[in-house]
């Protein structure tokens, strides 16, 4: 839709083109309608718009609807992903994963999803992790938020520092297990903002990171792996 000139010695500059107006798409095809609309028109529609606008589509209302129960009935159809956020951006890789019928045996590994994102975020990712886990899917994920590490099934605490002062196993188990265990920083944490029933409850300093590194495993059957 733009057409950039170089300028040499200055910044180029982008122009908008004038053959298609910014819509990015030739005459001929924006003369072709659907219910009213041409392709660029359709692109600007939200994900909830678009829900209505193709209700009667089962094939696209099924890949829309994942995008709006996973926070993102916001975006246009036609949005840059240049311009999503981080935890856009993680949530519409999942998306697609998520759209799927079946995840029976099927094994995600995530390094560090959360970098990045505002609370609001990683709650929402959390969501959908666990629309994978109903789908029958395993996650591994490899994370330090307190969030994502207490919603876990099981943990490996690897520790007892980071870098060259790590690598070592220090605790495995459930949240709880983690919890009871002194050797472990992640268990400091998780004693924190675990009470009795096991729910979630915010530290009183606000801290969300534990000192030392965790994989969390979260899988589809609700059964532990064997410890190594």
């Amino acid at each position: 839709g733009t057409v950039t000139v170089e300028m040499q010695f200055l910044a180029d500059v982008e122009l908008i083109c004038e053959e298609c107006r910014g819509t990015r798409f030739k005459c001929g095809v924006l003369e072709v309608r659907y219910h009213g609309k041409n392709v660029h028109e359709v692109l600007q529609l939200t994900v909830r718009e678009a829900l209505a606008f193709f209700v009667n589509v089962p094939k696209i209302v099924s890949k829309l609807r994942v995008l709006n129960e996973i926070g993102l009935g916001y975006l246009r159809l036609g949005q840059s992903a240049t311009t999503l956020s981080g935890g856009e951006a993680q949530r519409l890789k999942l998306a697609a994963h998520l759209s799927r019928t079946d995840n029976e045996g099927v094994l995600y590994i995530l390094d560090e999803p959360t970098t990045g994102l505002h609370f609001d975020d990683i709650a929402k990712l959390l969501s959908a992790f666990r629309k994978l886990l109903e789908g029958g899917a395993s996650l591994l994920v490899i994370e330090h938020n307190i969030d994502v590490i207490k919603s876990a099934d099981w943990l490996i605490d690897l520790g007892p520092e980071g870098g060259d002062q790590g690598g070592k196993i220090i605790a495995t188990g459930t949240p709880e297990q983690v919890a009871r265990n002194t050797q472990s920083h992640t268990g400091h944490f998780l004693s924190r903002v675990l009470n009795g029933n096991g729910q979630a409850k915010r530290p009183a300093n606000g801290a969300s990171k534990p000192a030392g590194p965790s994989a969390t495993i979260s899988n589809g059957a609700k059964t532990p792996p064997a410890e190594p």
